[in-house]
């Protein structure tokens, strides 16, 4: 009875407001799509009206306006447990732009997954950790403060605000990934995680150290894994001085049949060509990864070989003491008596300097003629100059088709039997059911 009929009417009106979000809320998880979308792009224009016409009134001046409570809503809707959402999530990618939007965007997710993770006893969520990377892989962060100048909300005392300090915006980035990867995730997630990392996640954050354990669990991992956490490993080792031990005993641990086959070989490669670039790396380690990588050259497919072989060439010329496994004189005659330890996994016990490099002398007899011309190069003395493999990372069994296709041939084939017209020849099949009249 305190209330006058105007207040009433507000607080009414503000019931019905609130029955309305909520309805709006559900509506995200409708089956259309169509509906969806409206759904979403009419809660984000509550968004923008509640951050000029805020419906709490300001406690103290200079404080921020801005829906945080709503804007949860929307990120909540966003992220189902138990279906892909990553259609709307493209819609919503437009509403990223704005830096105030994606600021408080990536501290309600952060919330989310703190909220849900922990209910799940370590068990993953292939749905809605799916749907969390959907939204937070193409955040695009800015590179300075000055960058930072499209905000939704537009404030008189907007430079004394956190939101609009490059700082705060790297401490909250780091803490949602960190918050995302320390709970177990799909295997087909990590390997989407680790393609982006290097890229789009470690020169964002404030400390990228805080990614070792995360990295180094990774590469421990094996297989493809292992393969795509290097690029990380590489840039806390080269720029942030991380120091991993045993790191090229992993390395040479992963050299397997697989490496000439997966979709990351070029990837791969790259990074091992570099962490081998160094002329201070001992001789008996180059030496095994020379023979290991020529040992598995002999399963390989030619498009792999083409650009292994300038590979092992360039790591010769880079380690001389290396060029001892070619001009071997009194080499074994008979294979089962090759010194080199395939199945060892120290390359400092493998005995690959006591070896010879057979495997490249029996690809010189390989069916493809490129392959068989790349390998008789080690025949002769090799230029100081480093072959450019980089055009031949990625070269894939289309193109070496399509180049054979295109080939001019000079001597064409001729057929045994001469032809003697269309019906000419003797027992011809055609020649007992028709006649040319």
């Amino acid at each position: 009875d305190s209330y006058s009929a105007e207040d009433k009417y507000k607080i009414w009106m503000r019931h019905r407001y609130n029955d309305c979000v909520g309805c709006l809320a559900e509506l995200m998880g409708h089956d259309a799509f169509q509906v969806k979308e409206l759904s979403l792009c009419t809660l984000m224009k509550f968004v923008e009206l509640e951050a000029q016409y805020p419906l709490i009134k300001v406690e103290w001046k200079g404080s921020l306006t801005f829906p945080r409570e709503l804007l949860k809503v929307v990120v909540d809707g966003l992220l189902p447990l138990n279906e892909d959402a990553s259609l709307l999530i493209s819609r919503f990618q437009e509403y990223m732009e704005y830096d105030d939007i994606r600021y408080f965007v990536i501290k309600a997710v952060t919330e989310s997954i703190g909220r849900v993770m922990q209910k799940t006893k370590e068990r993953p969520l292939p749905f809605y950790q799916q749907n969390v990377f959907s939204l937070i892989s193409p955040i695009n962060m800015p590179n300075k403060e000055c960058d930072m100048v499209k905000f939704m909300v537009k404030q008189d005392n907007w430079e004394e605000l956190k939101v609009s300090k490059l700082q705060a915006h790297k401490q909250a980035f780091e803490k949602m990934w960190l918050s995302f990867l320390k709970h177990k995730l799909p295997t087909g997630l990590y390997k989407k995680v680790l393609v982006i990392l290097h890229d789009s996640i470690l020169p964002y954050m404030n400390e990228p150290t805080l990614m070792i354990d995360f990295l180094t669990v990774a590469y421990g991992i094996g297989g493809a894994i292992s393969l795509l956490a290097l690029n990380g490993l590489f840039i806390l080792i080269h720029q942030h001085n991380l120091e991993y031990p045993d790191f090229y005993k992993k390395l040479y641990s992963l050299l397997d049949p697989s490496i000439y086959h997966v979709k990351y070989r070029a990837r791969f490669f790259h990074l091992v060509d570099l962490f081998l670039s160094s002329s201070h790396l001992p001789a008996y380690l180059v030496a095994a990864f020379i023979k290991r990588l020529s040992r598995l050259a002999l399963t390989a497919p030619p498009e792999a070989l083409l650009m292994v072989i300038p590979f092992i060439c360039n790591l010769f010329r880079r380690h001389p003491a290396c060029k001892v496994l070619v001009h071997r004189p009194n080499g074994p005659e008979d294979m089962s008596e090759d010194p080199y330890i395939m199945e060892e996994e120290d390359p400092s016990e493998s005995r690959a300097l006591e070896s010879s490099l057979w495997e490249i002398q029996a690809l010189q007899n390989h069916y493809h003629p490129d392959v068989a011309k790349a390998a008789a190069i080690l025949n002769q003395s090799l230029s100081e100059i480093e072959d450019d493999i980089s055009g031949l990372l990625e070269l894939s069994a289309y193109e070496l088709f399509d180049k054979e296709v295109k080939k001019k041939a000079v001597d064409v084939p001729l057929e045994f039997e001469q032809v003697r017209g269309l019906f000419g020849k003797k027992n011809d099949i055609f020649a007992e059911h028709f006649t040319l009249d």
